[in-house]
């Protein structure tokens, strides 16, 4: 055992001079799992209270991310600071910067007015900044405190474990979320629980700086696990060490964001999934930096199999996925997130410089969030960022070779240059012909030969980490990349902040489809005679279609109607003559597809309507009372639920915008959400009638099955509708949620169908 003298920016007594100074360890540990728990805690519950004034466009929830990250670096940066400072100062600015910012709970979001000329992309980080900023910071740096504060008692041990404590604070601030804090507590009440939490942190940071009264300011700290490895001797940090660092925190932290948008885009768009990758990113720090080193390392030894076997669907695209797909598209991150990060471990450096070993890693985990966030959605036209930092990852992980013959005293290093060689065509070949087996889905049982093969020889050149990045990309290509780099190459996609849509014609030429990752969002018949059918959703025996076509007898010949969510405009060619239509859609991109022809309902059907680009919800609050005699609202046709666009102070924004007598017609289908019981409630609530028509096609290739609700104030329209098609019912809507969904509190926990979450969905 050595002990390492951390430099100190003043002199005071040596080490021996406070044989007795206890650790407290279980102290420092409540503390570091307190404020964790608080800081993932108040990141969900923020951007939930800025729905209903911000809307759900996902820049909002991106500009959110990128407070939170920036404030997280920030936090790191003071914590950093803090340590040139004698302890009992830094106890003192530490604890007076909690009480400051103690000042501005309880949390929520301020009233500050739009300033004039700047634009939404600064105006909204400004907002979420100025409400949140002075708490998030000072909880922030709380961790790499604890941690040095821990350290200062001589004899207290390495202090990393308590990083892996943060993390598992961490991880279960972020499920307690969903699963406890919103089910159970309005957003106020939210808010309050947080400020008790808040003043417990207070309390444990100020017991952890009392219990270090008497440290000494030059501390000596065991440091014997792998007291031989360069970048943990004292002084500088060499700067390849530090770029090394920044690599290992950023690959994962944008893997973990690119694990979402793969899993919800191509795989399997179910709800609440946004939850787990979070969450395995947060228990790999739980492994990778936990004092007990064996699930770490036989982690990092499986790792690189895993990556073999599951990175090769890194590039899939095709929309078919199950919920082995997605535990498989887990484990793959979990053990490069494990492995990756236990290689950080091991590089850590002398406790004398931790604050800037977290400092680098926060900025790190900060850059890989700002590629995959912010510019891959600039960039690519599809989650290409997934393959890449999947391929980065193979590049910087860890390999312990399990059939290292390259090394063998009895192979020549040219002979083992070939026989390298000959792996990889072997390799290519059998990516060709995995490439092939797909066309063919009974070729179940070859494929999985195939990609064994492949994976074997994947593990024969670990030797060679460029070979193996080359196995791991013909593995990517072979199962089913081939399709996804032609797509690219063809055009077919395009992506904004608020999705990847895919423009695609069948092989028959009959139809065109527009797919926002696995979600149909329309389809047009390539055929000039049949290309004004509203087809999918919007068929003859839909709800909305039974409902537009009695408008003019319930509404009248000139009936305003108001569409939120354009799609591919099908309903456009629902319209009659004398009505005047408007659409309200999130996404510009979406209205290109119409403005440049490739869907011609807008065009063809409705060319005087106005089209609003906007969140639906705050622009209908803008329009004068009584402007519309219709809405529909054709927002949860995705499995993505708008969670401000159904509750009961959305439903008084659309009583608003609606004439007394209005109809009002929402599209709830959804495959794993029940909102009919939401829908239901919140009728109740709001003293609306509602009627229910399930619609069941048998036609399945032109039309979709669907439900629509229809609710009005007057029984009469709703009478009058129900009268107009008696071989179409409606039915009363008669589901009922215990409590309407409203701003303040509202869960789709409940209403989830659990039971179809198994299988292709």
């Amino acid at each position: 055992m050595k002990d390492i003298a951390a430099p100190s920016a003043q002199p005071s007594a040596q080490p021996s001079a406070q044989p007795g100074l206890p650790a407290r360890r279980g102290l420092f540990v409540a503390t570091i799992l307190v404020g964790s728990f608080l800081l993932f805690l108040v990141q969900p519950m923020v951007a939930r209270m800025a729905l209903p004034r911000l809307g759900g466009a996902p820049n909002v929830w991106n500009s959110a991310m990128l407070v939170y990250q920036a404030l997280l670096l920030a936090g790191y940066a003071y914590a950093h600071w803090l340590g040139r400072f004698a302890l009992r100062r830094q106890v003192v600015i530490h604890v007076g910067l909690l009480l400051v910012a103690a000042l501005t709970l309880p949390v929520g979001l301020i009233d500050l007015p739009r300033i004039a000329g700047l634009p939404e992309a600064a105006w909204v980080p400004l907002l979420l900044g100025a409400s949140i900023g002075p708490v998030f910071f000072v909880v922030s740096a709380q961790a790499p405190l604890m941690q040095r504060w821990f350290a200062a008692a001589p004899g207290a041990g390495a202090p990393w474990a308590l990083y892996a404590a943060s993390n598992l604070g961490s991880f279960t601030g972020l499920i307690a979320y969903p699963l406890l804090a919103e089910p159970l507590l309005s957003v106020r009440w939210q808010s309050l629980a947080w400020s008790g939490g808040f003043a417990a942190l207070v309390l444990l940071v100020a017991l952890a700086g009392y219990s270090r009264r008497h440290a000494p300011t030059c501390t000596t700290v065991r440091t014997d696990a792998l007291e031989d490895t360069p970048a943990r001797t004292p002084g500088r940090t060499p700067a390849r060490t530090v770029a090394l660092w920044l690599a290992l925190a950023a690959v994962p932290s944008g893997l973990m964001l690119s694990t979402t948008t793969h899993l919800t885009t191509d795989i399997f768009a179910m709800p609440l999934l946004w939850v787990i990758p979070l969450g395995i990113y947060l228990l790999s720090f739980v492994i990778a930096f936990s004092d007990r080193r064996a699930a770490a390392g036989a982690i990092t030894r499986a790792a690189p199999i895993v990556l073999l076997l599951m990175g090769g669907y890194a590039m899939l695209s095709n929309g078919a996925g199950s919920l082995w797909a997605v535990a498989g598209t887990c484990a793959l991150l979990l053990c490069v997130a494990t492995a990756l990060h236990a290689r950080l471990y091991d590089l850590r450096p002398a406790e004398s410089q931790l604050t800037r070993f977290y400092l680098v890693m926060s900025a790190g985990g900060a850059l890989g969030g700002v590629f995959t966030a912010l510019i891959a959605p600039l960039v690519f036209d599809w989650a290409w960022e997934h393959p890449l930092l999947v391929l980065a990852a193979a590049l910087l992980m860890p390999l312990h070779p399990l059939l290292n013959w390259r090394d063998n005293a009895d192979m020549e290093p040219g002979m083992a240059r070939i026989a390298l060689g000959v792996l990889l065509a072997f390799a290519g070949f059998l990516g060709w012909e995995l490439l092939q087996t797909l066309l063919e889905p009974e070729e179940v049982l070859f494929t999985m030969m195939l990609t064994v093969f492949l994976v074997c020889i994947g593990v024969m050149v670990m030797a060679w980490r460029g070979a193996f990045a080359m196995v791991l990309l013909i593995a990517m290509i072979g199962q089913g990349g081939f399709w996804t780099i032609r797509a690219t190459m063809e055009g077919q996609r395009t992506r904004s902040y608020f999705g990847i849509y895919t423009l695609r014609d069948d092989d028959d030429g009959r139809f065109r489809t527009l797919a926002h990752g696995t979600t149909l969002h329309g389809m047009q018949s390539l055929d000039p005679a049949q290309a004004h059918d509203a087809l999918t959703y919007y068929g003859p025996g839909s709800g909305v279609a039974l409902a537009l076509a009695a408008v003019p007898a319930i509404e009248g010949p000139r009936a305003r109607v108001g569409v939120v969510g354009l799609g591919t405009g099908s309903l456009a060619c629902r319209s009659q003559p004398g009505q005047a239509w408007t659409f309200f859609e999130i996404d510009p991109q979406v209205l290109r597809f119409s403005t440049e022809r490739k869907f011609t309902f807008l065009s063809d059907c409705t060319p005087r309507a106005r089209v609003v680009i906007g969140d639906a919800r705050l622009e209908l609050a803008q329009v004068p009372p009584h402007s519309f005699d219709v809405l529909v609202i054709d927002a949860f046709s995705s499995d993505a639920i708008p969670m401000h666009l159904l509750t009961t102070e959305a439903l008084a924004v659309y009583r608003r915008a609606l004439t007394p007598r209005g109809l009002l017609i929402l599209h709830i289908s959804n495959r794993y959400i029940d909102l009919a019981p939401v829908v239901g409630a919140n009728a109740r609530a709001g003293g609306l009638q509602a009627l229910s028509r399930l619609d069941l096609p048998e036609d399945e290739v032109r039309y979709t099955p669907s439900r629509w609700i229809a609710l009005s104030a007057d029984r009469g329209v709703l009478d009058g509708l129900a009268r107009q098609r008696p071989d179409a019912p409606w039915k009363r809507l008669e589901e009922r949620a215990p409590e309407p969904w409203t701003d303040d509190h509202a869960s789709i926990l409940p209403y989830v169908r659990w039971s179809r979450l198994t299988g292709n969905p």
